[in-house]
């Protein structure tokens, strides 16, 4: 038996549970917290689930409102509505809205709990057996022209030369994931550079479990495809926190949560090469993952990839030395989190211009910008992260998070003294 019970209240959920587990001990019962997590994101089916036990209500939240989306789903798992009473005749509302049943919870009926739960299980296993022998079956459950058993494609994300990237349910675990799909495209001399990538980039982080680093959950080759499946991430990247200056305290902490995740790259022999804010992702309890290791290199592995003399990596967040196809090491990546960080401050990057080239060329030559006058006590961690020669950098991430440690203490006391 596996159940979803969507409600905000701990000893409320330790209730269900209790009566659950008495008629099936063994029972996986997973706890979404619509306070904490917010909507459940559009296409999320919860096939893997048996049943799903929704509230009425919680702060700020609306259980009819979420009812009504989530029965309006076609294929999501059945959805028992859990009402404070049904004097009113509720339940009967709840039902024609989408609810499989409903429950009063002032006072728990455990036998009609029970059989609800046991009949909306019976209903999904009969709606899983026939999702397999429909006709649409295989072709939801093919990427790019990649047939991945198991995995249920709910969109497209993106896609672009070398891979796509799709959102997809795991059809057993339950859970959203990212799939990034790319085909083997050999040239005449048998190599395919972009492939290659793509597979190094599952090596370099598949042994690094950090909580600020992402999750790659498992890599797989079918026929000419090569996919990823990895964490995915509902509120987005940081570029959405970034609507414009951050208070500093939030600012540094973000660059803190940042350069922990570099220097737990670091550690590990990895340099990321295109730090930037569309790669560092927001979890859902609002701390940072960073992601997309695509152009990282690890110094340990034998192949290198990229060709010399190309540039590969993002004008605005990089380095003077990889602007110029210079070699680089980790303090390459402290810069970017240099340029981040400054962004998040002011609601600006260091250095624009009209095209690539000019921007690469203030990274080396123009002067590190000022900060505003209310933030002049960052300015010389913004100018040890921003120097254009590596020797004037942080010698090391876990020399800047120090750095950013001791600033963002300092920030929190001048707040709280104000």
């Amino acid at each position: 038996m596996r159940v979803l019970l969507v409600d905000d209240d701990p000893r409320f959920r330790a209730l269900l549970r209790h009566h659950l587990t008495c008629i099936w001990p063994e029972a996986q019962i997973d706890s979404y917290d619509p306070v904490a997590r917010g909507p459940v994101p559009e296409g999320y089916l919860a096939q893997a689930y048996d049943v799903v036990l929704l509230d009425h209500a919680w702060p700020g939240g609306d259980g009819f409102a979420w009812l009504a989306d989530l029965g309006g789903r076609k294929g999501f798992a059945p959805v028992i509505f859990l009402l404070e009473d049904d004097s009113a005749g509720l339940g009967d509302a709840a039902r024609r809205v989408g609810a499989f049943a409903a429950i009063a919870t002032r006072k728990i009926d455990h036998e009609k709990l029970v059989s609800a739960v046991r009949a909306a299980a019976l209903n999904q296993a009969q709606a899983r057996s026939a999702w397999r022998g429909a006709a649409d079956a295989r072709e939801l459950q093919t990427f790019s022209g990649a047939y991945l058993p198991g995995y249920r494609r709910v969109r497209r994300i993106a896609g672009g030369s070398v891979s796509e990237l799709f959102l997809a349910e795991n059809i057993q675990a339950g859970t959203l994931v990212v799939l990034k799909v790319t085909r083997d495209h050999r040239r005449s001399d048998g190599v395919d550079q972009a492939f290659s990538r793509f597979i190094q980039e599952y090596e370099i982080i598949r042994g690094i479990r950090h909580p600020h680093v992402v999750r790659l959950f498992d890599l797989g080759v079918t026929d000419d495809f090569a996919y990823l499946v990895m964490e995915y991430f509902a509120r987005g990247d940081l570029r959405a926190q970034m609507t414009g200056p951050l208070k500093p305290a939030r600012a540094l902490g973000f660059a803190l949560e940042i350069a922990t995740a570099l220097d737990a790259i670091h550690r590990a022999g990895i340099l990321h090469r295109d730090l930037k804010p569309g790669n560092v992702m927001v979890r859902d309890d609002g701390s940072l993952a960073l992601i997309d290791f695509g152009l990282a290199k690890h110094r340990a592995l034998e192949l290198e990839i990229t060709d010399k003399g190309l540039i590969f990596g993002t004008p605005h967040y990089m380095s003077p030395e990889q602007g110029h196809a210079q070699p680089t090491d980790a303090r390459s990546d402290l810069y970017s989190l240099g340029v981040v960080l400054h962004e998040l401050l002011t609601g600006i990057k260091p250095y624009d211009g009209d095209n690539p080239m000019a921007i690469i060329y203030q990274h080396a030559k123009a002067p590190i910008p000022r900060l505003p006058p209310a933030l002049q006590s960052l300015q010389p961690l913004l100018d040890r992260l921003l120097a254009k020669r590596r020797e004037d950098r942080y010698e090391s991430a876990g020399a800047a998070i120090a750095a950013i440690d001791e600033y963002l203490q300092v920030v929190r006391r001048a707040e709280l003294a104000a």
